[in-house]
């Protein structure tokens, strides 16, 4: 394992049978599989909403067979399917791919100004100093335009994630409220999570969202929790989790996060 990941990031890989549960603990992330595994396919829901909520109030994720984009926020999960519009989980319900963490933000925020999302991942960079471990950030505010896509229910034999959201829906939302749920991981945690920003947007009636592709904030607040932990539960069938990821598949992952 990458030495910095090891000095900068305690992780700790476990199985389902072995998912803890008791008083939370302070600035960690609780992820279920890997980014590598979402991208060969592996669709079938491991943890339930219940047992998730246990791990985080805050976070973002996918649900079981890749039935739309998963947005945590103040306790509550949303799951907003391929028509754009966001619906109230069933903790019944699986995800077979998910972060979350208990939000507690160390730092806070104004933006005063015009920022769209290169501004803001630029703005954020500058501000979160340390770029060798994990952040969890919240942006509030008041946009001027977002666009966000959403993945269809996907059908057995399931398909590779390039391939599922090749016909992808994308919303566009403007002069609205609403929030931005995501994190910011270090490069080396490629194949674990997606390196750099990945963020969902949900609207402020949290009715309507998604993956964020593009925003326009006309003024706001972002708050940012440091995050020292990730917990990383791994499904029957994932590999033992190790970070890294050839050229051409991260080049793919790229595509996948900005179509």
């Amino acid at each position: 394992m990458d030495a910095g990941l090891i000095g900068a990031l305690h992780v700790e890989c476990f199985r389902e049978r072995d998912i803890r549960v008791g008083e939370h603990r302070h600035h960690t992330l609780f992820q279920t599989s890997t980014i590598n595994a979402l991208l060969d396919g592996r669709y079938e829901g491991d943890v339930s909403f219940a047992e998730l909520e246990a791990h985080g109030d805050f976070g973002i994720g996918t649900f079981e067979a890749l039935d739309g984009e998963m947005i945590g926020l103040d306790g509550t999960f949303y799951q907003v399917k391929s028509d754009g519009r966001a619906y109230e989980v069933d903790k019944k319900m699986r995800t077979p791919f998910a972060v979350v963490t208990f939000f507690e933000p160390g730092t806070t925020l104004p933006i005063t100004t015009p920022t769209n999302y290169a501004a803001l991942c630029t703005y954020l960079d500058e501000v979160v100093g340390d770029t060798e471990t994990c952040h969890a950030v919240r942006v509030e505010g008041c946009f001027s335009y977002v666009k966000t896509r959403s993945v269809p229910r996907q059908r057995k034999p399931y398909p590779p994630l390039a391939e599922a959201v090749r016909d992808q829906p994308t919303f566009e939302f403007r002069d609205v409220r609403g929030s931005l749920v995501g994190f910011r991981f270090p490069d080396y945690v490629q194949g674990l999570n997606v390196s750099g920003y990945h963020f969902h947007f949900i609207t402020g009636e949290r009715n309507a969202g998604g993956h964020l592709l593009e925003c326009r904030i006309t003024h706001g607040e972002i708050q940012i929790d440091h995050e020292s932990d990730l917990n990383l539960e791994l499904p029957a069938g994932v590999d033992e989790a190790m970070p890294g990821m050839e050229a051409a598949r991260k080049e793919e992952l790229k595509r996948i996060e900005n179509a």
